[in-house]
Parts: C-alpha cells; structure tokens; sequence
C-alpha cells in the first residue's frame, strides 16, 4: 500500500476531506495519531460503527498510530438524533457499555508495535470539569451561528421536536475531545461518518483557534445506502450488532450472504481486507456466474471470523450448509442449531402431529392439502429426510436436541418446529 489515501478511495471509503492533498503529505510525512469516536449509547456496536473501526484498521496498516475513543462522557449526552430528544442513560448503564464497546473495538486493531492503538475515554478530562470553566475555555471559542448551521442542527430547530441546549452542545464537546488528544497523544486526524461532518469540524476549527499554527485534518466516509432502498445494516428482524447475543453469529453470517449482487462489490471493497485482485475476481465471478454466490460467501467468512471468530464461523458455515441438505444436522451443537433456526419460520407445539399438519402450521404451505401434494411430489423434509409418506408423524425420537425438528420445503424453504 504506497498511498492510503488513494486505497480509501479505491474502496469508496473517502466523501469528505477537510484538505485531501494536505492529508496526503500528513500520511506521506507520518506517521500520523488519528482517532474515531464511538459512544456509549446502546449495549453495542453496529454495522455503521464497523465501517469506521474497518477504516481504523486500515489506516493503521498503512503505518499509522489509531486512538479509540469510547465516549463516556459524550455517551450520558448523544448526539442528536433527527426528529427526536434522546433517552438519557444512566451513568452506571453508560458506564457498563462503555467497557463492552472497548472489548468490541479491541480485536480489530493492533495494540503492539511502533504504532500501537490506544483506547481512551472522554469521560477522563470532563468527569472534574465544572460548567463556569467549561463555558469560559470551550464554550468562548464557538459561534452560535456556525451551530446552528451545522446539518444536525439545523435539521432540528426546523422540526416539531426542536432542540435541546443538551444535544446542542455535543458538537462542543467532540470539538474539546479532539483538541484534548491534540494535546496528549499529539492527534492530528479525526475519522468519522459524512453524517458526522459537522462535529467532526467542529474539532478542526477548535484546535486552529487555540493551537493557530497547528495543522490537523478531519476525514469522512459516506453513507452505506443499498440497492434496494432500505437501509443498510438492518433486516426484517431489526439492526445488525456486533454482539452475538444481540445478533447471533449466524444471522451475522447470514447478512452478508444474502447481500444483493448489486451491493456485493462495495460491500467488499468497504469491508473486505483482500487484495485489489481478489476483490476484483470476485466482482467477475458475480458477474459472470452470480448463482454460485461466491462473492458473498467470501465476504460472510471474513467479516463473520474478523468479528467473532474463526471457530464461530466454522460452527456457522457448518450450520448453514446442514440446513439446506449438505451437512448432518445431528453434529450441530444445541445453541448453534437454536441461533439458526431462530432465523426462519417456527412455531412451538405441545405434542407431535402428521407432517402435512406441521408444514401447514409453520407456514411452509398454504393448507394441508397443498402439503399433501408436497409429500407427494417429493419436496417434503424432515430434518433433512425425505418424507415418504403423506401420513407420517415424527416422533420423540425425531426431535434435534430433543426439542427441534427442521422442516423444508424443496431446496431453499425453511421452518422449525419446537416442541414445548
């Protein structure tokens, strides 16, 4: 990598640059102390905050020395939402999420080294600071007309909801935290999401008011939009996070396999650490053979073992291959086959009855009769069997785990079934 500048906009990760020539000579010249901040203000990260420490990571491959930020302080505040007040937490609540998010962040990047990360908390230089000296050496150097012409801003004192002097004053507060890294880590770039463009200069114009000759950049990737309208990072079921107990590592899996083939190419330049080669093989095999999904297969094994494991994704793979036919389903493990099946149809009963009846009940076929002719022309399966006969009943015996069975309807139609 001679240029990570040029590799940022290879991958479509770079929207905004305060100064993107004076950024490259700052890389150029390097190594440059940059930070991104993350707030505490869910028990989890997300697949938006995964762009941003990705992002980190690479930075810090091409030589760089990356600072976490987990915002206690910032976290008790929020910055402002679109058309709405924020929940104010607890600070005992902020307090936990800020050290979950730390142990998320922690693996993606490197903590040895001439460039070693270093994770830092806001909450360090505010918890003592009283409001008199916060007005009067931060609050001094900020021009109400340039906030309130900031997009988040401006988006809400044009709302029914207004806003808050709480939420109004975040950008304040991320402006200091910039300035204070400035200071003790000598951190000369902020990253962060275009959306954030506002706070993110709010820092750079702080810093060239109380440090004149200082030179220090802000830089800001896009927004993830998908080809189909919604919104990325979120499904049916709701957002996409990184802890496993919020999303399990098979709907994490299952994500990015099912990826659009009209997103899979940015999906892997975004995200993916393969090489340009790689990357582009892959975007010909979608191309020319977009059946066989290898583009998004790929894409699920790296991003699901970056986040939760090798060992994971092994359980995973297997797990989805099982599903459809192609692997044992006796040899998944309960909590992995719970996760999976937790995915597709399912309904719980209190006794075991035909087959026609349960493949009706879940929903796999629009009346018993319709399951009827399933059976009969073959594409009826129980666990993985092929069921024979339309008056067939499992048994106690059947059941995965003693509590599941896994029907199919073809290739591709999955539901469960739990016995209570």
């Amino acid at each position: 990598m001679t240029d990570i500048v040029d590799e940022l906009k290879w991958r479509g990760l770079l929207a905004l640059s305060t100064d993107e020539d004076a950024l490259r000579k700052a890389f150029a010249d390097g190594p440059v102390t940059f930070y991104c901040g993350f707030d505490p203000t869910a028990p989890s990260l997300h697949l938006g905050n995964l762009v941003q420490i990705l992002t980190m990571r690479r930075i810090q491959q091409a030589g760089n020395r990356p600072l976490g930020l987990v915002g206690g302080a910032t976290g008790l505040i929020g910055d402002p939402k679109p058309n709405s007040e924020r929940t104010l937490n607890e600070p005992e609540v902020v307090a936990q999420w800020v050290e979950r998010l730390r142990a998320q962040i922690q693996p993606l990047l490197d903590f040895e080294g001439p460039n070693a990360a270093v994770m830092v908390n806001n909450l360090d230089w505010t918890q003592g600071l009283s409001a008199i000296e916060f007005l009067r050496d931060m609050g001094k150097h900020f021009r109400v007309n340039k906030m309130i012409a900031k997009e988040a801003v401006s988006r809400r004192l044009n709302s029914d909801a207004g806003i808050s002097y709480t939420e109004f004053s975040y950008q304040i507060l991320q402006g200091m935290d910039f300035l204070e890294l400035y200071r003790r880590y000598g951190c000369t770039l902020q990253t962060g999401g275009s959306d954030q463009w506002g706070n993110l200069t709010s820092g750079t114009d702080l810093i060239h008011r109380v440090e004149p000759t200082a030179v220090v950049h802000a830089l800001g990737t896009p927004l993830i939009t998908k080809a189909d309208g919604t919104k990325f990072g979120k499904t049916e079921s709701g957002t996409i996070w990184l802890d496993p107990e919020m999303t399990t590592s098979y709907a994490f899996y299952q994500f990015w396999l099912n990826a659009d083939d009209r997103d899979v190419s940015k999906f892997l330049r975004i995200f993916s650490f393969k090489s340009h080669a790689e990357i582009e093989e892959l975007e010909k095999l979608t191309e020319e053979r977009p059946q066989a999904r290898a583009a998004q297969r790929a894409l699920a094994e790296e991003l699901t073992t970056l986040v939760h494991g090798a060992e994971q994704t092994a359980a995973v793979v297997a797990a989805s291959r099982a599903l459809f036919g192609q692997g044992e389903l006796g040899d998944l493990d309960a909590a992995t086959l719970g996760a999976a099946l937790s995915e597709v149809p399912r309904v719980q009963v209190a006794e075991l009855g035909p087959v026609v009846d349960l493949f009706a009940e879940v929903g796999l076929v629009a009346s018993k009769s319709a399951a009827r002719r399933t059976v009969k022309e073959g594409g009826a399966y129980v666990n993985n069997v092929k069921v024979a006969s339309e008056d067939a009943v499992p048994g106690v015996g059947d059941l995965l785990h003693g509590r599941w069975l896994v029907l199919r309807r073809g290739k591709k139609n999955l539901a469960a079934v739990e016995l209570r």
